[in-house]
Parts: C-alpha cells; structure tokens; sequence
C-alpha cells in the first residue's frame, strides 16, 4: 500500500524550526538562595513606624504579607480608624488575616476623649488577647496615636509588650509615638512629609491613600 506524502501537510511538525524552550537562558536571573532563618535565631521584634509622613500604615501591611509567605500567623488591631472603607482590608481578609476594628474615626471625628479612651482600652483587650494565642505578627494600627493622646495608658501599654512571646514580632503605627515606645523599640522608622497631593488641591485618591 503506497504511504501519503505529508511533507508539505499543513500541521505537519518540523522539529527543525521548533525553538528549544528548555534551553536554559544565560542572561536570565539565577541567584543563590540565603538560607532560611532556623527557629531558634528568631527574635521577636518591637517595630515602629511614626512620623508625619505617609506609609507608615502601609509599610506595616507588607510587612503583614510577607510573614504570610512565611506561614506566620497574623492579626492585626486597628485603632482610631473606623469611619472609613480601607481597600487593604478586603486584601487582608481574602490572606485570612484577621483585622479588628477599635475605632470610631479620627480626633477631629469623635470628639469626645472619654469614648476615645473606651475605645482604646477595648482595642487593647484585643491586642492582649492576641498576645496570648502566641500569634507571630501582631500590628497595632495607629496604637501610636492613642498613646500620644494619652487614651491609654503608656506604662501598661509597654509592660504588656514586654510580657509577649519571646518570638512574637508587634509593629506599632501612627504620629506621635511615645519617646518611651521608641526607646523600647528594636526597629524604629520615622516617616517624613516631602510632597502631599493634597498641597495641589487633589482628594487621597483609592488604591494610593485608602
């Protein structure tokens, strides 16, 4: 039986014009991977993010992202905000990183320094709640503000840190953080203003400010 002629059938494989895809790239990025930090060199922190620029918030969720790539537990208290919609909420809720919300909205939203003082002493019930399940990264949201405001006390605040999980990291937020909390720190970052949209005029705008 004579066999067709598929040479010139369209669909017909020829490998010779075929590029080798598993062909290794030399230019492409190989880098030697760091061992990873063993168990016993972990070192709970006590993080600070304050000053009067923005990020400090922001820089704290990522630190919240990146202990999740990890497999680290984490939750968060959010003290002083609550008048709004975050879009890093709903992110954190799909990473099934829980988020509890201690406020009702900023000084110049609730007046009233007795409910700020309530609300800062149920959020921080929270907190020691928290610190109790052992969880690996704990940020306290904006705490720094209702320290520096005087709506919790500063003292009692510091002694319940200290009483914490040796490997428990805490990351504290917000203006106004005690000098007291920054020299109990072990990471202290202060955040500068240069420019603000608002300085043109320009509303915070979503996915860049909330």
């Amino acid at each position: 039986m004579k066999h067709a002629d598929v040479s010139n059938v369209s669909g017909a494989s020829d490998v010779s014009n075929v590029s080798d895809v598993s062909a290794p790239d030399p230019t492409a990025p190989n880098p030697k991977m760091r061992r990873t930090l063993q168990e016993k060199e972990r070192h709970g922190l006590l993080v600070v993010n304050t000053g009067n620029g923005k990020g400090k918030s922001t820089a704290a969720f990522g630190m919240a992202l990146r202990a999740v790539g990890h497999g680290m537990t984490v939750e968060i208290v959010q003290f002083i905000k609550g008048s709004r919609t975050y879009g890093e909420l709903a992110s954190l809720e799909r990473l099934g990183i829980p988020v509890t919300r201690a406020g009702e909205g900023f000084t110049w939203e609730v007046r009233s320094d007795t409910r700020q003082k309530e609300l800062a002493t149920w959020g921080m019930a929270r907190a020691a709640e928290a610190l109790a399940r052992k969880v690996d990264l704990l940020i306290l949201d904006e705490v720094n503000i209702a320290l520096g405001k005087g709506f919790y006390d500063l003292d009692t605040f510091l002694a319940t840190l200290a009483a914490r999980h040796a490997d428990t990291h805490v990351v504290c937020t917000g203006r106004y953080a005690p000098d007291a909390l920054i020299a109990a720190a072990d990471l202290v970052t202060r955040f500068e203003l240069v420019k603000h949209p608002f300085d043109q005029g320009l509303r915070a705008q979503p996915g860049v400010e909330f």
